[in-house]
């Protein structure tokens, strides 16, 4: 009872604690590239988006109360709150399948993952969300699959996996594997459940919940699952690609923790060498969940690039297992039985790295750049110290009017064009757009058509960064009569040069610029619609935009300009074979195919 007790009191600390520690870097760092993109699916909310389903955008929309608070803090406050959901979760869980004692090493594991605490805990990312309905998953899966007699709490269970499952499912794709774990394991070792109607229940509600993101995939063409699976195809004439599997393995090993990753290597080869610290039901469950979604990864390493976050929720598994393994073995090996010494040297690696990484990021303690070195933390700063000195010179602008009073922002990617959004148009009112392929744009394809075409004669704002910096006059240069320098925006950090951003005035837009067809007479013409439809479908090939961007390169202009003019040949080549066709039906009506019969009287004549 004491202990019990004791391990309550411990872990009531380690929540609070770790929600103030996450709270507050949540406000005092500004968003890196992927944090300030999601930001932008609750600014244009949909029923899923090019790259990810649309929980985190249902998330921040549900934190900042529809962006009325839109400081970083709040958009990440989903996070931040997860995070302590979870922690107390896997606790529970821990708890139920062994003891109370391994509940806590559990929060303690999952406290010190760099995956849990940052990706999931802090960060704005669909990590966060997926990451609570995956341990509500399997806390449910628990409570129900090892239940041969398939009892009524068992069945409600079950129902409720069902559920989260879909909500994972709306959070990021890779949750399916919670879905293929739990169907392995009714196949191999009760099969009952395939008797029992709360199944087939719970797996509708998987669809049901699941129907927004396939409505939306159906309406563009499947362009979210198209786009996923060409980031495991094999990249280059190159087949295999070690190096991308050794990435694989070393990230995971960091994200993870090492001192964590250790351990459940450790509780694995004590599983495997047939020590029994957790019923077998059990084992092969989390076993199941957690083991295909790693294998499934290393294997796409082997061919291509990946990212090890990818594997992290597999790992909720491995500590679940690793903690019970930790519980066994204290009650005869440990001095410190609530807090052993693995744990405590991984809470201290854990402090160390997210101290050097904040002072990294706000004030530039080691200074890389000097060293010739990439400083990875520019990507997380000074983008509102832009915000801040691109106002006046827009300002100023307006009022000298050296550019239109609404002029947009232009830029060729998604990242910087998020950035912009949050941290400069927040204040000046500009629209951002981003023009080029699909692959590079991603979701502003759409944001777009949402912010409506452009007016021939139009100026536009565009920013070159000297650390992401492309030339304007080649992106741009056959769509404006004038691209000229406005002014540079220096970023710094304390006497550090972060970067340089280049403003340039765009001064009159050659031709209407068209997202979406206008409303009036002529563009609403069907041959407006079919041009726009092979603009589609140039934009979706990778392979076709590769060679519309080489040849745009040979000709010296720009991707979008390209993009037009392969639409408009395909329109032309379209009408010729049109006019063919006519020639053809006007032919035959002229000179009239004789038929059979035809052909017998001319014969007895």
């Amino acid at each position: 009872m004491n202990e019990e007790r004791a391990i309550t009191r411990i872990l009531v600390i380690l929540l609070v604690v770790s929600a103030v520690i996450r709270g507050f870097i949540a406000g005092f760092i500004e968003f890196g590239f992927d944090e300030v993109y999601y930001w932008i699916y609750a600014l244009f909310p949909d029923l899923s988006h090019f790259d990810h389903p649309p929980m985190v955008g249902w998330a921040i929309q549900l934190f900042t109360l529809n962006l009325w608070l839109d400081h970083e803090f709040f958009v990440r406050l989903a996070d931040v709150v997860v995070g302590t959901i979870n922690t107390w979760v896997i606790f529970r869980i821990g708890s139920f399948i062994k003891d109370p004692r391994t509940g806590l090493y559990a929060a303690f594991l999952y406290t010190t993952s760099f995956y849990a605490f940052v990706i999931c805990g802090l960060f704005i990312m669909p990590d966060g969300p997926q990451s609570l309905f995956w341990l509500l998953t399997l806390w449910f899966l628990l409570r129900s699959l090892p239940d041969t007699s398939c009892s009524r709490t068992s069945r409600n269970f079950l129902f409720l996996a069902g559920i989260t499952i879909g909500l994972a499912l709306l959070s990021k794709y890779h949750s399916a594997f919670l879905l293929t774990g739990a169907l392995i394991y009714i196949l191999l070792y009760n099969r009952k459940w395939f008797s029992v109607k709360e199944t087939w229940y719970a797996f509708i509600m998987v669809i049901l919940i699941f129907l927004p993101v396939i409505m939306w995939n159906l309406d563009n063409s499947f362009i979210s699952f198209t786009f996923h699976k060409a980031r495991t195809t094999t990249e280059g004439s190159q087949w295999l690609h070690p190096e991308f599997f050794l990435v694989e393995i070393l990230g995971q090993f960091f994200y993870n923790n090492p001192v964590n990753v250790v351990l459940i290597i450790m509780a694995i080869i004590a599983l495997k060498r047939g020590a029994r610290f957790l019923k077998k039901e059990y084992t092969r469950l989390i076993l199941w969940i957690s083991l295909p979604l790693v294998s499934v990864f290393l294997i796409f390493a082997l061919f291509a690039r990946t990212l090890p976050h990818w594997t992290g929720p597999a790992y909720f598994g491995f500590i679940l297992i690793t903690a019970a393994w930790l519980s066994e073995r204290s009650k005869t090996n440990y001095r410190l039985k609530l807090f052993p010494w693995p744990i405590g040297i991984a809470i201290l690696l854990l402090l160390s790295i997210l101290i050097l990484a904040v002072g990294q990021i706000r004030f530039g303690w080691i200074p890389l750049s000097k060293w010739g070195a990439r400083d990875f933390t520019h990507d997380v700063y000074g983008w509102r110290q832009l915000g801040e000195k691109f106002a006046p010179i827009a300002e100023f602008d307006r009022e000298l009017l050296l550019i239109d009073s609404q002029a947009p922002i232009f830029t060729f990617r998604w990242f910087p064009a998020a950035n912009y959004d949050y941290y400069i148009a927040r204040k000046t009112g500009n629209r951002v757009y981003a023009l080029g392929s699909l692959d590079r744009i991603h979701k502003y394809h759409w944001i777009n058509k949402e912010r409506g075409n452009l007016p021939i004669g139009m100026d536009v704002y565009y920013i070159a960064l000297s650390d992401d910096y492309e030339d304007p006059q080649k992106l741009y240069g056959d769509l404006f009569t004038v691209i000229q320098p406005s002014d540079t925006i220096e970023i710094t950090r304390g006497d550090e040069l972060v970067r340089k951003a280049f403003i340039y005035r765009m001064i009159g837009l050659n031709e209407d610029l068209e997202f979406v067809p206008s409303d009036n007479e002529e563009q609403t013409h069907p041959e407006v619609e079919r041009l726009l439809l092979f603009q589609r479908q140039i934009r979706t090939s990778t392979e076709w935009i590769k060679i519309l961007r080489k040849k745009a390169k040979e000709e010296k202009v720009s991707i979008e300009v390209m993009i037009v003019r392969e639409a408009k040949k395909m329109l032309d080549r379209e009408k010729e074979v049109k006019r063919d066709f006519r020639k053809l039906d006007s032919l035959e009506t002229a000179f009239p195919i004789m038929t059979a019969e035809d052909t017998t009287l001319l014969e007895r004549e």
